[in-house]
C-alpha cells in the first residue's frame, strides 16, 4: 500500500520554491505572562512524531534513538532514563505503571513505569505511527496498515485484532486513540470514526466524519487525524480534507458537521470546539451547533499542532518552536513564547499547573500562564 507522508503536504510555501509564503510573525505586546516552570531534554524525535504522556505525576517521553525517560511532572526532575535499543517511530503510552512505545519494524516495547526495567516485547504487522494506548489490562497498538491490536498489559499477548480495508492512498500521521467508558474511539482512513469495545474488539458503531470525494487518489484522501476529543455526551473529531463534526457518543449519530482540513486536530472546552486547519488558521466553534465564533488566520502556513484550551487562553503551537496564545473569547493574539526553534508537532499535554510542549528536538517545556 502508499503511504502518504504528511510533511510532504506542508512543506509549500515553507521552503525556497515559489508559492505562498508562510507567515511572519509581527511584534506582540504581550497582555499575558508565560513563564517556564522547567525544562528537560529526552532526545531528538527525528522524522517521527512522539508524545510525551502523563501519568500519577510523571511524565514519559522518548527519543527516536530508543531513549525513553521519566520526568517528575511538578518539577522535570528526572527519575530514570533507559535506552530500548531499537529506533522509535510510536510513543509514549502510559498509565503510570506501564509505559508503551513502538517501533519501525512494528515491534512494541513494554516498561516498567516506575523502573524503566523492561517488561515485555510484542510484534504487530507493521510499523507503529501512533503512541500505543495503555488503559486498565490492555495496550491498544495501531500499526500503520490500519490494524488495532489489543495486548495483555501482563504479558504482551494478543487480546483480540480490529482490521478494516484501507485505501490506496492515506495520510501518514499518528493518529490518536482515546478509551472512554469501556469503549476505543479512533479514527482511520476515509474519514471513518469508529467506537470498539474494549472488552473483545467488537464494533459499537462507525461513522463518517469526511467522504472521499474528488476524480483522484490524491484528492479523494480523506483521513481522520489528531486525537478524537470525547465529553460528556459527545465525541469530536476531524479529517483532512474532509470535515470536523461532533458525533452522539452512544451511536456515533451526527450532531454536527462543518466543511474544513486539519492536519492536527481540535479540543474542546465547556462551550466551543477549537481547531488548527492546514492552512494555519485557528478556528473557535460553537460546540453546541459548530457555527463559527472567531477564526485567527494570521499563522497562515506555519503548520499548527492541535490547540489546547486553557481557559481564558487557547495555545497552539507551530513550526518554529513558538507557541502562541489566543483570546478564548475573540482570537485575539494575547501572548507568544519561544520555545528551542524546532517544530512543535506533538500535542500540547495539559499539567497540574500549566501545559508541557515537547519539541522536534526533544526538548520538553512546561509552560504556565498563571
Amino acid at each position: 500500500m502508499q503511504r502518504l507522508f504528511l510533511a510532504g503536504l506542508l512543506l509549500a510555501g515553507c521552503s525556497g520554491s515559489p508559492g505562498p509564503k508562510m507567515a511572519e510573525l509581527p511584534e506582540l505586546p504581550a497582555s499575558v505572562a508565560v513563564r517556564t516552570l522547567w525544562r528537560a531534554s529526552v532526545g531528538n524525535a527525528g522524522d517521527a512524531i512522539l508524545f510525551p504522556a502523563l501519568a500519577v505525576g510523571g511524565v514519559y517521553a522518548a527519543a527516536q534513538d530508543g531513549t525513553v525517560a521519566r520526568f517528575d511532572a511538578s518539577n522535570g526532575r528526572e527519575s530514570w532514563r533507559i535506552n530500548a535499543g531499537r529506533t522509535l517511530s510510536g510513543g509514549v503510552g502510559s498509565d503510570g505503571t506501564l509505559v508503551a512505545v513502538g517501533t519501525f519494524d512494528g515491534e512494541v516495547i513494554a516498561l516498567d513505569g516506575r523502573t524503566g526495567e523492561a517488561r515485555w516485547r510484542a510484534r504487530v504487522s507493521s510499523e507503529v505511527l501512533s503512541a500505543p494506548l495503555v488503559t486498565g489490562d490492555l495496550v491498544i497498538v495501531r500499526s500503520a496498515d490500519g490494524r488495532l491490536f489489543a495486548l495483555d498489559a501482563t504479558d504482551g499477548k494478543r487480546r483480540w485484532l480490529y482490521q478494516r480495508s484501507s485505501p490506496p492512498l492515506s495520510v501518514r500521521s499518528p493518529v490518536g486513540m482515546i478509551a472512554d467508558r469501556g469503549y476505543l474511539l479512533t479514527g482511520f482512513a476515509g474519514g471513518k470514526l469508529v467506537s470498539i469495545a474494549l472488552a473483545n474488539g467488537g464494533v459499537r458503531w462507525e461513522t463518517n466524519v469526511a467522504l472521499p470525494r474528488g476524480a483522484t487518489e490524491l484528492e479523494r484522501v480523506t483521513d481522520v487525524v489528531g486525537l478524537p476529543v470525547a465529553a460528556e455526551r459527545e465525541v469530536c473529531a476531524a479529517a483532512y480534507q474532509g470535515r470536523i463534526g461532533c458525533f452522539d457518543l452512544a451511536n456515533g449519530n451526527a450532531l454536527w458537521t462543518r466543511e474544513l482540513s486539519s492536519t492536527a486536530g481540535l479540543a474542546l472546552d465547556a462551550r466551543y470546539v477549537f481547531v488548527s486547519d492546514d492552512k494555519g488558521a485557528v478556528h473557535a466553534l460553537d460546540r453546541a451547533g459548530g457555527a463559527t465564533i472567531w477564526k485567527q488566520d494570521r499563522l497562515f502556513l506555519r503548520r499548527l499542532s492541535a490547540p489546547l484550551a486553557l481557559g481564558r487562553e487557547v495555545a497552539v503551537g507551530d513550526v518554529e518552536g513558538y507557541v502562541h496564545f489566543l483570546s478564548r473569547e475573540s482570537g485575539a493574539f494575547v501572548g507568544r513564547v519561544a520555545t528551542d526553534g524546532s517544530p512543535i508537532r506533538s500535542l500540547l499535554v495539559r499539567l497540574d499547573r500549566g501545559f508541557l510542549v515537547q519539541t522536534q528536538d526533544g526538548n520538553l517545556f512546561a509552560l504556565s500562564t498563571e
